[in-house]
């Protein structure tokens, strides 16, 4: 089962990387400032704010670890295109952790375009530069994306080695959740005449997502960018959702839109709710995944902050509350585990559910 649909995972799950890589990089990448730090700054007061924000958003360089004042990171490449001078390509180290400008561009600190990259003009003017920079988000989607390949193939390969016998290792592990998907989610909410042309795109939104949750829970690299707590992602997800949705619906779906079966005089009254009922589908896509995954990583951090919000005004006092800091944060994170799953789970239910809804034929 999973070799049929080898070539198909490996399409759609390619067109959604570079979709959202594309739309990541040019919409949200931001400067990590959590390591961008001088020592003055060293000196000052622990900000929880300031590192929670950093640690959940997007960034330009990928922070490895801080030994003392040195900060061990790995730069990416920035793709920008001036106005005066074309296409741009190099590398992030060049604005030195946000310090420097290179070629006219910069790391805005503050403004509307705080964290992003901006151009100065020769006339003095600053604008937003068309941005389709390798920001953190995008690695680890392409990361995953890689992740993802390696594991159906490989399954792919011993379903046709070990034809006809039990399941053993990835096997085992793989086809359960496929099977769940499939009866559970598919054909429960699609049926089983129509289910098989959207299994490739279900399954590879659920281990796509699945997979970029456990990955954020992890806090070493590549583990730890927070892709599908970047809006941006579950926006691209909802919207490929959305147009599958509108191209797979029939003329009973769009029927119940445009002239639902009402009585007449309610007709103009559930019109346009029907017609914004569409949209807001996707809108509730897209604000689910992104809102669960981010709150699961602030509650974790919040936790984490207060040893040194408490060390910050007695040392014992730090180390006192630390027990019960860390011992909350590790129940947070088993229970992001769960979450993780239940996103991937929900997100790909609910788009089935649609697809179903769109292919329903008129009782």
């Amino acid at each position: 089962m999973i070799g049929s649909f080898k070539q198909k995972i490996f399409t759609v799950t390619t067109i959604i990387a570079l979709v959202l890589a594309g739309v990541s990089g040019n919409l949200w990448a931001a400067d990590d400032h959590s390591h961008d730090h001088n020592d003055h700054q060293e000196s000052k007061e622990f900000e929880a704010g300031s590192f929670i924000m950093d640690h959940i958003a997007d960034a330009y360089d990928w922070h490895i670890t801080t030994f003392g004042v040195k900060h061990i990171s790995i730069p990416l490449l920035i793709i920008v295109k001036s106005e005066e001078t074309g296409w741009h390509f190099f590398s992030s180290a060049k604005f030195h952790h946000g310090h420097d400008s290179y070629k006219g561009f910069v790391i805005a600190h503050d403004g509307p375009y705080k964290n992003k990259i901006i151009e100065v003009l020769s006339t003095g003017e600053v604008v937003r530069p068309i941005d389709l920079s390798v920001t953190k988000n995008v690695l680890a989607i392409f990361v995953s994306m890689a992740l993802m390949l390696w594991l159906f193939l490989s399954v792919a390969k011993n379903y046709t080695r070990r034809a006809g016998k039990a399941p053993t290792g990835l096997q085992s592990w793989v086809e359960p959740l496929i099977i769940f998907i499939r009866d559970d989610v598919a054909v429960s909410s699609i049926g089983e005449k129509k289910y098989e042309k959207y299994m490739p795109y279900l399954l590879t939104v659920f281990f796509f997502i699945f997979f970029n949750n456990i990955m954020g829970l992890i806090p070493i690299f590549p583990g730890g960018a927070n892709v599908t707590g970047n809006i941006a992602v579950t926006l691209v997800l909802a919207l490929i959702t959305f147009v599958i949705t509108l191209l797979s619906g029939n003329l009973n779906y769009y029927g119940h839109i445009f002239w639902p079966p009402v009585p007449h005089a309610l007709k103009i009254l559930m019109i346009p709710i029907e017609i914004i009922g569409v949209f807001i589908k996707p809108f509730v896509l897209m604000v689910r995944l992104f809102a669960n995954i981010t709150a699961g990583h602030i509650i974790a951090l919040g936790f984490f902050s207060l040893i040194f919000i408490f060390g910050s005004i007695h040392v014992f006092a730090g180390y006192g509350v630390s027990v019960v800091t860390i011992a909350f944060t590790v129940f947070m994170t088993l229970l992001e585990l769960l979450v993780a799953f239940i996103q991937a789970y929900v997100f790909t239910f609910l788009s089935a559910l649609y697809f179903g809804m769109a292919v329903e034929e008129h009782h």
